[in-house]
């Protein structure tokens, strides 16, 4: 499988529970969504909040890639968040909405990038400034890896909240091979 088709694969799989986690996340009701668990970032709310922080923060580094992705376009022109935790959309169903935009462009942007892409490299500085330079299907790996590690925080939560999730394996979406 080459890079390529590795991370159309994981896009869907990311759109795939996140609409999962959106729906599950709704039946807990606006107070309990919003009360503090314990996770790294407080709150189911606050956690989902903090993925689509996060993937702005990421797409719009991407966006600075020179193959200058087309499918990025929409993210080039979001605000850049000032913090990991910085409240994008107050209100559940605007968040949603935005979370869903977001796969959509992640998902084209993932069928647009090619594997040379990936292999080339990307300079980008960190909210410190620090300056970095690390091969792009590294960072696309990082990534999707941490979409998957706070995506287990809110199922947790949302477990312990008596919200079951359901199936959220990645061979759950699979086509059958052959």
């Amino acid at each position: 499988m080459s890079l390529k088709n590795h991370f159309e694969l994981l896009a869907g799989y990311n759109r795939w529970m996140n609409e999962k986690l959106y729906d599950a996340a709704a039946r807990l009701g606006e107070t309990a969504m919003r009360e503090d668990r314990g996770a790294f970032f407080g709150s189911v709310f606050g956690t989902l909040n903090h993925l689509l922080v996060a993937d702005t923060i990421w797409l719009k580094r991407f966006a600075d890639h020179p193959a200058a992705f087309r499918a990025l376009e929409p993210v080039r022109a979001l605000p850049h968040p000032y913090t990991l935790a910085e409240i994008l959309h107050p209100e559940f169903e605007r968040l949603r909405e935005a979370r869903m935009a977001m796969d959509e462009t992640t998902v084209a942007f993932c069928a647009e990038a090619t594997d040379e892409a990936y292999e080339q490299t990307l300079d980008y500085r960190n909210r410190a400034g620090q300056a970095f330079t690390r091969k792009f299907g590294h960072l696309m790996q990082h990534f999707f890896n941490h979409q998957t590690h706070h995506r287990g925080q809110v199922t947790t939560l949302l477990s312990q909240a008596g919200i079951d999730v359901g199936v959220t394996d990645l061979s759950a979406m699979l086509p059958e091979a052959g």
